[in-house]
Formats: C-alpha cells, sequence, structure tokens
C-alpha cells in the first residue's frame, strides 16, 4: 500500500526540502545533519581560499547561494572584515551573523530572490546549491524507455510516463550508455537555475561547487540519495532527511571547471606541517599550525571533499 498518490520525485524532492515543513527549514539546519567544507576548522581553510579568489577576480563583494545559517559568511567576516558579504538562503537572516552581513530570503530550490540582480564587483558561490535543486529522476524499463519515476510520501516508487522533448534531449547530449534498470538524474533543472544565477551578475566571477557527473557520455551513474543524522538513508520526499544527487557540471554553462584540490594549489593553500620547534615556543600556535594542515589535507583529499569540482563563469561588464 502506498502512503499517497504518486508524483514525480522532482515535485515531492521540491516540498520535501524546500517546503512549508521541508528538511532546510528544520531549526538545526543542514549542519545538525552532516559536516560540509563551511564548517569547523574545514570552513576556516575554505573562507580563506575564497577570499584569496575574491582578490584574484577582482572582487570586494562575496555572495553565498545556499548559505545555510550563514557559517562561510562567519568564517569570512572575521578573516576578511574588509570584504562586502551577502548571504541566499531560505531562512531568515541567522541572529548570529555579524551586522555588516546581508541576506536575502530565497524561495527555494531553483529559484532565486527578486532583489537578486544587478551585482557588481562580486564573487557568488553556490556551494551545494545546485546538488538540491531538484530535478526528474528517470529509470529504463523493460523495454528499454526511459520513463519518469514517481513516488508517494512513503518513498515507494513507481513509473510513470516516458521522458520525451527536452528531457530526453538533454538525456541523449550529456548521459552515457543506459540500459535496462537503469536510472539517471536529468540535469536540465540546474543548467536553467545556474543560467539565472549568472544572469543576475553585471560584471564579476561566479563559482559551482559540486560533486560531479560525468558528462558527454562518460561513466555516468545514478546518484540520488539521503542523508539524516549524518549517515546515507533511503530517500523519503517527508522532509525528514537531506535529497541530493551530483551535478553534471559539464552541461553547466562554465568557463573552467577544476577539481578542487588543484584549485587550493592553485591558490596557494597548502597542508604545511609547523616546524615542530614551534611546540616549545608557542604550544598555541603549533596546535592550530597542525589544525589547519589537517584541515587543508581534508579539503584536498581526492577520494573525498577534493574531488568537488569547481565549475567557474567570467562576466566582464561593459
Amino acid at each position: 500500500m502506498t502512503g499517497s498518490t504518486a508524483r514525480p520525485w522532482r515535485d515531492a524532492w521540491q516540498d520535501a526540502l524546500y517546503g512549508p515543513d521541508g528538511f532546510y527549514r528544520r531549526p538545526e539546519g543542514p549542519a545538525g545533519h552532516f559536516t560540509t567544507s563551511t564548517q569547523g576548522p574545514l570552513g576556516v581553510v575554505f573562507a580563506e581560499a575564497i577570499a584569496t579568489l575574491a582578490d584574484r577576480e577582482g572582487c570586494d563583494l562575496v555572495v553565498d547561494v545556499g548559505a545555510g545559517r550563514g557559517e562561510l559568511l562567519g568564517q569570512l567576516a572575521v578573516l576578511r572584515p574588509d570584504l562586502r558579504l551577502m548571504g541566499v538562503d531560505i531562512v531568515d537572516r541567522p541572529a548570529d551573523l555579524p551586522d555588516a552581513v546581508d541576506w536575502l530570503v530565497s524561495p527555494g530550490g531553483p529559484s532565486l530572490p527578486a532583489e537578486l540582480k544587478g551585482l557588481v564587483g562580486a564573487l557568488v558561490v553556490a556551494h551545494e546549491w545546485l546538488d538540491v535543486v531538484p530535478c526528474t529522476i528517470a529509470e529504463v524499463d523493460r523495454d528499454d524507455v526511459l520513463r519518469e519515476v514517481l513516488v508517494d510520501s512513503g518513498g515507494v516508487e513507481s513509473l510513470g510516463g516516458p521522458v520525451t522533448g527536452w528531457e530526453l534531449d538533454w538525456v541523449n547530449r550529456w548521459w552515457g550508455d543506459r540500459g535496462p534498470g537503469d536510472r539517471l538524474e536529468i540535469g536540465d533543472t540546474r543548467d536553467d537555475a545556474w543560467e539565472d544565477l549568472v544572469g543576475r551578475v553585471d560584471q564579476g566571477t561566479l563559482v559551482a561547487i559540486d560533486y560531479a557527473q560525468a558528462g558527454h557520455g562518460g561513466q555516468s551513474e545514478d546518484t540520488f540519495t539521503a542523508y539524516r543524522n549524518g549517515v546515507q538513508t533511503a530517500a523519503v520526499p517527508d522532509g525528514s532527511c537531506d535529497l541530493t544527487a551530483h551535478v553534471m557540471i559539464d552541461s553547466l554553462v562554465h568557463d573552467d571547471a577544476i577539481h578542487q584540490a588543484d584549485v587550493l594549489r592553485r591558490l596557494g593553500i597548502r597542508a604545511t606541517t609547523p616546524d615542530h620547534a614551534l611546540s616549545l615556543a608557542d604550544p598555541a600556535a603549533y596546535l592550530r599550525g597542525l589544525i589547519r594542515a589537517s584541515a587543508v589535507t581534508e579539503l584536498a583529499d581526492p577520494r573525498g571533499l577534493g574531488a568537488f569540482v569547481w565549475a567557474i563563469v567570467r562576466v566582464p561588464g561593459n
């Protein structure tokens, strides 16, 4: 027996994350369920990377799209109080953010606030935003027909109608070989959301940071999954868990696409272990150095966070 009438995963996903009782509206916030690069010692180094990139791109404003509870912005406000900072997320402005940090409330998912436009001198960071922009989930049936996957409120799935039109065109262009039983995510909604964001910058640089799918017929795979309390779990669209899928970076508008490990090296951020003599002269500084080196190592680990891809777009302006 199903929990309710089945509907496209794309719609259920949107409501489960961004609806009135959605996962991202929960009081504990995303940090209550998983760790990202913006939190704790990792966040200190990640903020250093973003600030360095802003300097290299000639930007004095950093806009964090999908800012959560402002973790990255809080780190940047301490590290670089000279930068203008703005957060965008579906929740109200976190009370513990420094007063100088601006905040816009977003509708959630692919939609952005109307006030977010005409940005100049901006580095716009979409860190793990596109992976939670809902998209169509599809599966190849036994007759080799690609069909949309439906789901009810209890997570029970069924197959809907065939995928056609522009969605099928997207699959044929970007996805690899597929056969009966294969599942895939159709990322056109992410492409559109990204183009919308790019169009709101009059001059500046944008960077989307996410785990990536392999496009152009590469080894694409089904990555749609859920997380709750730091553990991977069954995907149920009831607002109790995060729902996410890797991003087809190749299909996004971009000038560069670089793995995070390489980005950190290019920005001069390295895991340098402090000299052991410092442990005697200044134990606190030595400990800080060890913590920083460990954070850089974790952010650059190609088997983990270092595998994130930074898709970069530069808008030169007039």
